[in-house]
């Protein structure tokens, strides 16, 4: 079956807001009979949409399961390039796997791919990310921002701040950024930003965010070894999220940060950082590659990297670590 008809479908229903769409119509567009419309209705009614007939007058959207394809974030979507082009997948290996490909064959800025499940999701240092069916917000975003590849790093501040926005506009939740990019709520992990570039040597071509959610995992979805560190969206409110929703918002977000970032330099955005750092002021313990540091972090430069006051006085610049905060 043609999925672009489906969606086409789903995406008029939607636009519909319970009216009815013809049927008819969406036949004749794309040279088909109404039978084979009636096939794609019920091939949605399927994956969980309750969809009605008005008698001469067509189809009508009674209920929307929550899943995150193209027509249900996008009726959502403020955006003007973010979101505008979707690839969505039942399941795949890795979403940012498929960002990278769509890329290098010259996909359009803000395209976003979107997955139920990730067989092998990865986070930072490639370390494994759980990405259970239907649970959580899985997603790669392709952006084509005019910045030099010095100024590329920065786009991981820049999404973690979106992030942050999105989930703190739409549920109430206060969340905290983790130098650079975990999200936190009361100390757990809900985010996960993996940031990648394909760049020449004077420009970049693309940037590729990964971002991973816990959005509606129950405390039995976790794994023991990761319930005094990682929670959910859901466990926090005590009811379900619409992932859609939270999608769209967190493309809004971030399409206003980048178009910022590009026009007015770091600055704006370090701010709103610093505004929701859990690392300012604390004492940490870098573990780098080759060596350790302890000291009290004093935020961020306008190249995003950390600074760290030693104990000696001395200041240190982290480009790269793992961060542990004392509590």
């Amino acid at each position: 079956m043609n999925s672009n008809v489906k969606n086409e479908l789903l995406k008029r229903l939607f636009e519909a807001n319970g009216g009815p769409v013809s049927g008819q119509e969406i036949a004749d567009e794309y040279g088909l009979s109404r039978t084979a419309i009636w096939k794609y209705v019920k091939e949605l009614e399927k994956e969980g949409y309750e969809i009605g007939t008005i008698r001469k007058k067509g189809y009508t959207l009674i209920g929307s399961p929550d899943r995150v394809n193209a027509a249900n974030v996008q009726q959502y979507l403020t955006t003007n390039n973010f979101g505008q082009h979707i690839r969505y997948f039942e399941t795949c290996e890795s979403t940012q796997i498929i960002a990278h490909e769509e890329a290098q064959n010259a996909a359009p800025n803000g395209t976003v791919i979107l997955s139920e499940e990730q067989t092998a999701g990865k986070g930072r240092m490639a370390r494994p990310w759980s990405s259970k069916s239907g649970k959580g917000v899985w997603m790669s975003i392709i952006s084509r921002p005019s910045l030099t590849p010095q100024q590329a790093p920065q786009m991981t501040l820049v999404a973690a701040v979106a992030v942050t926005r999105a989930i703190e506009e739409l549920t109430g939740i206060e969340p905290t950024i983790k130098w650079p990019n975990d999200i936190l709520v009361d100390g757990k992990k809900v985010t996960g930003i993996l940031t990648e570039l394909q760049a020449d040597p004077d420009r970049v071509k693309a940037i590729i965010l990964g971002i991973g959610i816990n959005v509606n995992q129950e405390l039995a979805d976790f794994p023991d070894e990761l319930l005094a560190i990682a929670t959910s969206l859901r466990i926090l409110m005590g009811k379900p999220v619409d992932r859609a929703q939270l999608i769209a918002k967190i493309l809004g977000f971030l399409e206003l940060y980048t178009t910022m970032y590009e026009k007015h330099g770091f600055s704006p955005i370090k701010l709103l950082w610093e505004g929701y750092s859990n690392t300012t002021g604390k004492r940490i313990r870098a573990v780098m590659l080759n060596e350790t540091l302890i000291g009290t972090a004093i935020g961020i430069s306008d190249e995003g990297v950390l600074e760290l006051r030693l104990d000696d006085g001395s200041i240190r610049g982290i480009y790269s670590a793992d961060i542990e905060v004392s509590t």
